[in-house]
C-alpha cells in the first residue's frame, strides 16, 4: 500500500514543480494572500468605528469570524486555476500522453492532482487568515473563541476541498482550458451563495448549524471526488478535441431512453416504467426509513423546544391559541377558495424543487428538503398534542384521505433523486458522463410523468373536494 501511495506523491511532486515554475500563477496568489488581509483589516477598523456609534456589540463580536470566512475564501478562488487546468492544461501543452502512459492507476493519477490542487489554496488561505489575525490583534479587536476558530478552519478546508474537487471534475470533462475557466463560475457562484447562508448563521451565533454545514459540504466534496474517479477515462482525455452542443443528439438520446422501444402506452407502463421503478426500489426503502426518522425528529423537536413555551403561557393565552387552532380553518370557505389545480401545481412544484436541489448536490440537498417536508407531519402532531387537542382523528380525517396518494408520490420523486446521486458516483464503462446524465434525466422523467404526476393529481382532487368535508365532520365546524 505504501508503494502505491508513493506514486501518488510522485505525481503530486511533479505537479507542484510545474506550478511553482509559472509566475503567472504565483504572482496573483501571493499578492492576494498578502494584501487582502490588510484590506480586510482596514474594513474591520472602519466598521468598528461606525458600529461603536450605535453600540452594536453583537455585530462587533461576529466581525472577526466573518472576516476570517471571507479571507479564507478569496485565495481559494484564485488558486482554483491550478485545479481547473490540471488535466486539460496538460492536454493543451502536449504533456498528457507521457503521464497517461506511465504505469499509474487512475486513482493514483487523480489523487496526485487533487492533493496539490487542495494543498495550494489551503496554504494560501491559512497564511492569509494568520496574517489577518495578527493585524486584528494589534487593533485589539475581540478574537473569536477557540471552538469558533476551529469551526472556521474546518469550514475553509471544506470549501477548498469542494471547489477543487469540482474543478478537477471540470478539468477531466473539458476539452480546453478556456472552457474549463468559463465553467469555473458554476463553482464560485454557488459556493459564494452558500457562504451567504453560513454568514447569516455565523451572525446568529448558531454554531450547531454551521457544523452541519461543514458536514454537508464535506459530503458533497467527497461525492464529487467519487464522481471524478467514476468517470475518469484516459481514452476520453486523449480522444476528445472539441466540445459541440448537439441539441438534436441530446434530444434523440433522451427520447430513446424515455421510450426504450415501447410501442404503446400499455407497453410503456408495463416494461419501461416498471423497469425504471424496479431500479429505484432500494432507494424507496431508504426513503421510507428516512421518512420515519424525519417524523420522529419533527415530533421530538417540537416537544423539546415548544413544550416549555406552552407550559409558561397563561391559561388565557393558551385558550386563545386553542380557539385559533380549533377555528383553523373555515373549511366551508377553503373548499371555495382552494382548487385542485392549485394544489396539484403546488405539490408538483415541491417535487420539482427537490429534484433540482438534488441534481446539483448529488441528492444531498434534495433529501434534506424531503426530510423537512416529512418532518412537518411529526411537528404538527406534537403541537396538537401539547395544546390538548386529540391529533389522531384530525390526521386521519385531514391528512390520510389525500396523503395515501400524496406521500407515496413525494417518496417516489425523492427516491429517484437519491438513485440519480448514487448512479452518478458509480462507474459506468463505455459511457461518457453526458450520456449517463441524459439517461438518468430520462429515468426521472419516466417516473415523474408516469407515477408522480398521476398520484399528485388524484391527491389534489381528494384534498380539494373530499378531505375538507371529512375534516369538517371531525372538528365540528
Amino acid at each position: 500500500m505504501f508503494s502505491k501511495l508513493k506514486l501518488v506523491w510522485l505525481v503530486a511532486g511533479r505537479e507542484l514543480r510545474d506550478q511553482f515554475r509559472d509566475w503567472r500563477v504565483l504572482a496573483p496568489m501571493v499578492i492576494l494572500t498578502l494584501c487582502f488581509p490588510f484590506l480586510m483589516n482596514e474594513f474591520a477598523k472602519q466598521t468598528v468605528d461606525f458600529l461603536n456609534q450605535y453600540n452594536a456589540n453583537l455585530i462587533l463580536e461576529r466581525l472577526v469570524p466573518f472576516s476570517i470566512m471571507i479571507i479564507g475564501f478569496f485565495p481559494i478562488t484564485v488558486s482554483l486555476i491550478v485545479a481547473l487546468e490540471s488535466f486539460v492544461g496538460e492536454k493543451e501543452r502536449g504533456t498528457i500522453e507521457p503521464m497517461l502512459s506511465a504505469p499509474l492507476d487512475d486513482w493514483q493519477l487523480y489523487f496526485g492532482k487533487l492533493l496539490v490542487g487542495v494543498a495550494t489554496p489551503l496554504l494560501a488561505s491559512y497564511l492569509s487568515i494568520g496574517l489577518y489575525l495578527y493585524l486584528a490583534s494589534k487593533q485589539q479587536l475581540q478574537m473569536p473563541p477557540a471552538p469558533v476558530m476551529i469551526q472556521l478552519f474546518f469550514l475553509t478546508t471544506a470549501h477548498a476541498l469542494l471547489m477543487v474537487s469540482a474543478a478537477i471534475v471540470i478539468s477531466v470533462q473539458s476539452t480546453s482550458v478556456k472552457a474549463a475557466n468559463l465553467l469555473a463560475s458554476f463553482i464560485v457562484i454557488p459556493v459564494a451563495i452558500l457562504m451567504q447562508g453560513e454568514a447569516v448563521m455565523l451572525f446568529w451565533g448558531n454554531e450547531q448549524v454551521l457544523w452541519l454545514a461543514v458536514a454537508g459540504v464535506m459530503i458533497i466534496a467527497l461525492l464529487l471526488i467519487r464522481v471524478g474517479l467514476a468517470h475518469f477515462q484516459r481514452e476520453y482525455l486523449l480522444g476528445r478535441e472539441i466540445d459541440v452542443i448537439n441539441l438534436r443528439w441530446i434530444w434523440l438520446t433522451f427520447w430513446a431512453s424515455f421510450l426504450d422501444g415501447a410501442g404503446s402506452l400499455g407497453s410503456w407502463y408495463r416494461n419501461v416504467l416498471g423497469t425504471a421503478f424496479r431500479r429505484i426500489l432500494p432507494a424507496m426503502f431508504f426513503m421510507v426509513v428516512i421518512a420515519g426518522v424525519s417524523v420522529w425528529m419533527g415530533y421530538d423537536w417540537i416537544n423539546q423546544n415548544v413544550a416549555e413555551t406552552i407550559a409558561k403561557a397563561s391559561p388565557g393565552d393558551l385558550e386563545k391559541v386553542k380557539e385559533r387552532v380549533g377555528d383553523l380553518p373555515d373549511l366551508a370557505e377553503i373548499r371555495n377558495s382552494i382548487s385542485a389545480p392549485f394544489l396539484f401545481l403546488n405539490n408538483t412544484r415541491a417535487v420539482a424543487v427537490i429534484f433540482l436541489a438534488g441534481l446539483f448536490s448529488f441528492s444531498v440537498l434534495g433529501i434534506l428538503l424531503y426530510m423537512v417536508n416529512i418532518s412537518l407531519i411529526g411537528g404538527i402532531y406534537a403541537l396538537l398534542q401539547l395544546l390538548g387537542i386529540k391529533p389522531l382523528p384530525i390526521f386521519l380525517a385531514g391528512v390520510a384521505p389525500h396523503g395515501v396518494f400524496e406521500i407515496p408520490a413525494l417518496m417516489i420523486g425523492s427516491a429517484v433523486v437519491l438513485y440519480i446521486g448514487a448512479a452518478l458516483v458509480t462507474p459506468q464503462t463505455g459511457k461518457s458522463m453526458g450520456e449517463v446524465i441524459i439517461e438518468l434525466l430520462a429515468d426521472w422523467a419516466k417516473i415523474f410523468v408516469g407515477l408522480v404526476v398521476p398520484l399528485l393529481a388524484v391527491a389534489a382532487l381528494i384534498e380539494a373536494y373530499i378531505t375538507p368535508g371529512i375534516l369538517l365532520k371531525v372538528i365540528g365546524n
